[in-house]
């Protein structure tokens, strides 16, 4: 899995016009699945990303989203997995097919969730529009082992 997370102090999720997730203060997970995926990466990455210090406290990065009282909202994005090495136009074969990916976001927002962490969600597989104000900025790049 591959995560970008960003600190936001408000993000956004359209889908033909309507808001279908937002959220104030926390973080904006855009997130790839890969065919190799699992469970065992859906678990790692959400301890990881709900206990990350990268909330200020103290003028410091010392607090996590649960300190701060913050939410997630959660975008699925294949095209995380996106080569662009050669051509011109990526190739997306180290994403996960849909029938693979799908079960895999829903299992992730829900263990993000079973965290006490709130998550408002993207449409999986739909055009989305997402608005944000990052707040830093802090982005960060993760990849599970």
């Amino acid at each position: 899995m591959r995560a970008v997370v960003q600190r936001v102090s408000q993000a956004a999720v359209r889908v033909d016009g309507a808001v279908t997730g937002e959220i104030g203060a926390g973080l904006l997970v855009l997130l790839g699945i890969a065919p190799t995926d699992g469970a065992d990466e859906v678990a790692w990455l959400a301890r990881k990303l709900v206990g990350l210090r990268i909330f200020e406290r103290d003028g410091r990065l010392d607090a996590d989203v649960t300190e701060v009282g913050g939410s997630i909202l959660c975008v699925s994005q294949f095209t995380l997995y996106g080569d662009c090495r050669k051509g011109r136009r990526p190739s997306f074969v180290g994403a996960a097919r849909p029938e693979h990916a799908k079960p895999l976001y829903d299992a992730f927002c829900d263990a993000v969730t079973a965290l006490d962490v709130p998550v408002a969600r993207g449409v999986f597989g739909a055009h989305m529009d997402v608005s944000l104000v990052n707040d830093g900025p802090v982005t960060l790049v993760i990849d599970t082992p």
